[in-house]
């Protein structure tokens, strides 16, 4: 009877200790260890939520921001167009076919910086390469780009968008995540509510919310602030708690007109690199790929590093929020 009492001790004892031993493997889980990919953050988990998925795009000298959305290990990052106009180049050769002249559209990669944080302080940031997918510029287009982090799997953590049939109505309230004053107050936190919907600026629509930014504001997304989703994108600007934003809508409505709205919607598939790359990089109908839609004007800039487009006079002070 003893013999038999103590081989069952034995066997207790071992089964608490392998217990312990996957409790203690088990990790934490944190904002930095991709918690929240595919997954709904808690309403407390919120802010590290939508600070982990914010990044700063470096594009020459211009500064802007970004939010990742993640896909069978591939990061995408959808940011203003532009914030990346800068990078965007043109390249004159010869059609073998026709022998005729022609200009491609090129764009370097940008810079995508990620702060990392750690017992409550900054302790350093990751540098990374993205290549422009899909551009739309801000003259004629929808003034939003897509770009790809060049290394796989980069972060797990993914934005989720807001796929509701009706628009958030005025009065919801908003959290906003963006490189304010560029990487100098990245993923800075700000708040505000949707305070009008439906502004019509050069025939395309934005909405407007109070969250405070600043230039480099730009390309930075507006989320609900009680389930975290994705609701737009930060473009212009003319005080620190009066901003226009492409609403998710009109981002939708873009990604599938480039033919890139699996980063919308996780339900589509992923297309190969040959059916993704068919497309070109720059929207037809924001250029038409000729020689003329090649020259840019620069646009002027005021002392402060503002990207400013004049147009009308009663429109001077709405400004890119780039930095």
């Amino acid at each position: 009877m003893n013999s038999i009492k103590y081989v069952a001790s034995l066997l207790i004892i071992a089964l608490i200790s392998t217990i312990s031993i996957a409790e203690e493997k088990k990790p934490t889980p944190t904002a930095q260890s991709g918690v929240f990919h595919g997954a709904t953050p808690k309403p407390e988990e919120i802010p590290n939520y939508l600070q982990d998925i914010s990044v700063t795009i470096h594009a020459g000298w211009a500064q802007g921001s970004g939010v990742i959305k993640t896909r069978d290990n591939t990061n995408y990052v959808l940011t203003a167009g532009h914030v990346v106009a800068r990078l965007r180049k043109t390249r004159e050769f010869i059609d073998p076919k026709t022998g005729t002249k022609k200009t491609k559209i090129e764009f370097d990669d940008a810079k995508i910086v990620k702060e990392l944080y750690q017992d409550g302080r900054s302790v350093g940031r990751l540098e990374i390469d993205a290549e422009v997918l899909r551009y739309s510029d801000a003259d004629n287009g929808e003034d939003v780009a897509l770009l790809r982090i060049r290394k796989k799997n980069f972060i797990q953590s993914s934005v989720q968008f807001y796929c509701g049939e009706a628009t958030p109505g005025i009065n919801t309230h908003l959290l906003h995540v963006g490189s304010l004053l560029g990487q100098t107050g990245s993923n800075s936190l700000t708040s505000g509510i949707i305070s009008q919907i439906g502004r019509v600026r050069n025939d395309k629509i934005y909405d407007q919310s109070t969250c405070a930014a600043f230039p480099g504001s730009s390309g930075g997304g507006l989320f609900i602030e009680s389930n975290g989703q994705y609701v737009g994108m930060i473009v212009r600007g003319a005080g620190e708690t009066f901003n226009l934003y492409v609403p998710v809508r009109r981002i939708r409505e873009w990604a599938k007109r480039v033919n890139v709205e699996f980063v919308i919607d996780d339900k589509l598939p992923v297309p190969n690199e040959k059916t993704l790359k068919s497309t070109p990089i720059e929207e037809v109908g924001a250029s038409d790929y000729n020689n003329a839609a090649a020259e840019k004007i620069p646009y002027p800039h005021n002392k402060n590093g503002f990207l400013i487009k004049i147009k009308e006079p009663e429109k001077k002070n709405i400004i890119h929020f780039e930095w």
